[in-house]
């Protein structure tokens, strides 16, 4: 009878009972350790690096860093399953808060704009910036979608997972974010390349991106266009805007140079950092701070900890045993490196200065409980790996 009942299931429900199953078991040593890991250091890093410039804020970031290390512990006890199902569901809810951040006649005691940018859900004494968390429902869903969908091998496919993701970042590109919008862009170029996207379609979309970023340039805002005028303006020696768009790149490129290879120590870098002038030094900047005080070596300890929190991504990936599992750790270990690496850019000159924070070290409760909540998700999916690997789970 019992045969007989498990055989009139569905075959989907009875490949997702026997997968439910298999993935029962939890496993305590694998990969998700390395990005946790890498992720405690850079927050560490980042909580010493804005103690050189405001203490205050230190601590108060090293709350932030208590409440995100304990939803990471309540997120990385719950089983991946749930998150595939209501994927959908938070992104949904997700997007609609950053509908109603635009919405103009909500009062300044809810959404308070900040140097023009509508950013912030203000939740009592504290700040909550949707776009942060969305970076991480928009990984879900895209992953639970393509896991399962036969379009992924046909243009209108990846067309319409473009179409999906365009929706958040229209959305936080009327904030305006540019910053943050950027991000997604790349990270679901390589979710499609894990998910078996033909490698002709994605080369189609990567050149008509390249081909349409500089004609974007009349449409941006002349904030945004000032920073890219300050980067042509300084690879060409100009100095001419040291004292005007250049300003923030100049200083920050200056600070970073003075800690030379070991550093300059606490207290000169916080002398330094102080007549420095340096704008956003313990947000955006806070990779000068580093490199002033800790030197070069400070600097390359954030890219190893940043190499080392994706390629412990990858790895959970790889040895997920899903097809979710395995595209959400690469859009997370993509989405967090690439974030890493545009302002690391930035700040040595080597990209235009924008408003991305450095993960896991900039100060900003929103973006550290977020972060943290994210790689409790790869804790999630290495602990309850599954045999074999199940294209449809």
């Amino acid at each position: 009878m019992t045969v007989l009942v498990s055989n009139s299931l569905p075959r989907s429900l009875r490949r997702e009972r026997a997968t439910d199953t298999r993935a029962s078991s939890r496993a305590w040593m694998h990969w998700a350790w390395l990005p946790a890991a890498a992720a405690l250091g850079l927050s560490l890093l980042g909580i010493a690096a804005i103690g050189t410039t405001e203490p205050g804020l230190a601590n108060r970031q090293f709350g932030f860093l208590m409440v995100g290390l304990m939803m990471a512990g309540f997120v990385g006890a719950q089983h991946w399953r749930w998150m595939r199902r209501w994927a959908w569901l938070l992104f949904a809810v997700n997007v609609a808060c950053l509908a109603f951040l635009l919405v103009p006649f909500v009062p300044d005691a809810v959404v308070r704009p900040r140097n023009g940018a509508r950013r912030w859900i203000n939740v009592g004494s504290l700040d909550f910036q949707p776009s942060e968390l969305v970076k991480l429902t928009w990984v879900l869903a895209m992953a639970a979608w393509l896991r399962t969908t036969a379009t992924v091998k046909r243009f209108e496919g990846v067309l319409a997972t473009i179409l999906v993701t365009a929706v958040p970042m229209a959305l936080i590109l009327l904030q305006p974010d540019l910053d943050s919008a950027v991000l997604f862009g790349p990270t679901l170029l390589v979710m499609l390349l894990a998910a078996g996207a033909r490698l002709r379609h994605l080369a189609i979309v990567a050149c008509i991106a390249l081909v349409l970023a500089p004609c974007s340039y009349p449409f941006l805002q002349k904030h945004q266009r000032d920073r890219i005028d300050a980067l042509f303006a300084q690879v060409m020696g100009d100095t001419r805007v040291n004292d005007g768009i250049g300003f923030q790149a100049n200083r920050a490129v200056t600070l970073a140079a003075a800690g030379g290879v070991a550093g300059a120590g606490k207290e000169e870098a916080g002398t330094l950092i102080h007549y420095n002038r340096l704008p956003e030094e313990h947000t955006d900047m806070i990779f000068a701070v580093i490199a002033c005080r800790w030197g070069m070596l400070g600097a390359v300890a954030v890219w190893v900890l940043g190499a080392a929190y994706a390629f412990g991504a990858f790895m959970v990936g790889l040895r997920a045993g899903t097809m979710f599992g395995r595209l959400v750790a690469v859009g997370i270990g993509s989405m967090v490196f690439l974030q890493l690496l545009v302002n690391t850019g930035m700040t040595i000159g080597l990209l235009p200065v924008t408003g991305m924070t450095l993960p896991f070290v900039s100060y900003g409760g929103s973006s550290l409980v977020a972060l943290w909540i994210t790689t409790a998700v790869l804790f999630s999916i290495a602990s309850r790996r599954v045999r074999g690997f199940d294209l449809d789970a």
